[in-house]
């Protein structure tokens, strides 16, 4: 039996965020109530015995919000005990500098932000006991505080401050060790009006300036290609897929969207990201089936947001429904007759291409509903 890696999020599990919503809906999981160690216990009693054995169930944790000095003795401990990985961990700088970061032009933040990556790299590496030995985690570099808001040359100046820093990271991660799996989440905008690598496509050619002008080794170095964020300015990413294997980049995903790719959700491209979990459709089932043939088995995470008006029940069931849709999606893939697709392709006929992608579209969400009936 195939394993299938996923990995689940910390920052899901909120209380609600406020604004235009309550911002206190699912009390359980506020404040001191809910720590990153009930976190994992969720995850090991709730969400785990609602999915099939081969799956295999790992974290996704930001330094040092969700894991730090304080707390990580306790989650290991909870960690070792139930079986649970670590898939993913990353600095949470956006929630201190918001002037750039790592990038920014003052000297004293990005100061600050680059002794936070350090610090952030050596708790993933006291967590090294909590790693799938097979499947390593992910060290994930997201550019939500690699923002700006003016158009000036100086966004150059940011773009070198940001090479610089993130070649010194990776310098000192080989140092540590060398397992992590580094990868850059680009995202387009939010909550800056516009943000450094912003693509799958920029992420690429970042690595490769950094190997040109630094010697990185890039071997293990590649994207986090959140689908939900290439969706904000409707850029498709199945290509950005082909892209990512293409130039062996694709060291993990995010398998979420923006919620309009079902023809059910609401949601589509624009400046708020929406973060809905993985759904039945076309465009994942071509994904799943582009990674099978890549041999791709490394992590799938399921970043993603319970929406505003969930109950803490519901927010879970949310995640369990996600991660059974890719798997749904896989297991059609993998019946996935390229052939006939290429003979309907080769003779122009898209008409039949589009009535077969239907019918797999229509068979996945019978294996949906068979795997969340049994769970």
């Amino acid at each position: 039996m195939r394993k299938s890696y996923h990995s689940v999020c910390r920052w899901t599990f909120n209380p609600g965020k406020g604004g235009f919503v309550p911002s206190n809906i699912r009390p359980s999981f506020g404040g001191e109530k809910f720590t990153t160690a009930d976190f994992v216990k969720l995850v090991a009693d709730k969400i785990r015995p609602k999915l099939p054995e081969n799956i295999v169930l790992g974290i996704e944790v930001h330094y040092d919000t969700e894991i730090n000095e304080k707390n990580i003795k306790q989650v290991i401990g909870v960690m070792k005990e139930t079986g649970i990985f670590l898939g993913l961990a990353s600095p949470g700088a956006h929630t201190y500098w918001a002037y750039g970061g790592i990038s920014s032009l003052d000297k004293e933040e990005r100061k600050k932000a680059n002794e936070f990556g350090i610090r952030a790299v050596d708790i993933g590496y006291e967590m090294e006991n909590t790693w799938d030995k097979e499947i390593l985690p992910t060290f994930v570099l997201w550019n939500g505080s690699w923002g700006y808001d003016l158009a000036t040359p100086l966004v150059k100046n940011m773009y070198e401050n940001l090479k610089e820093s993130i070649a010194n990271l990776c310098k000192y991660e080989e140092k540590k060790g060398g397992k992590f799996y580094m990868a850059i989440e680009p995202k387009p905008n939010e909550g800056h009006p516009a943000m450094l690598l912003p693509t799958v496509a920029s992420s690429i050619l970042f690595w490769k300036k950094l190997h040109q002008q630094y010697g990185i080794n890039i071997d293990k170095k590649g994207v986090n290609k959140e689908f939900g964020h290439s969706e904000m300015i409707g850029l498709d990413h199945i290509y950005d897929t082909v892209e990512e294997i293409d130039n062996n980049n694709l060291v993990h995903m995010h398998v979420n969207s923006q919620g309009y790719n079902d023809g059910v959700i609401l949601g589509g491209p624009g400046k708020f990201d929406i973060d809905n979990g993985a759904r039945v459709n076309g465009m994942n089932i071509a994904i799943a089936k582009l990674i099978q043939q890549a041999n791709y088995k490394r992590w799938k995470g399921h970043d993603m947001q319970p929406r505003p008006y969930d109950n803490e029940q519901q927010a879970i069931e949310r995640v369990i429904r996600s991660i059974l849709s890719w798997e749904a999606c896989e297991v059609v893939a993998e019946k996935m007759e390229i052939s006939v697709l290429t003979e309907y392709m080769e003779k122009r006929d898209t008409a039949k291409a589009e009535d077969y992608i239907r019918e797999l579209v229509v068979e996945a969400q019978k294996v949906f509903n068979q795997l969340y009936i049994q769970g």
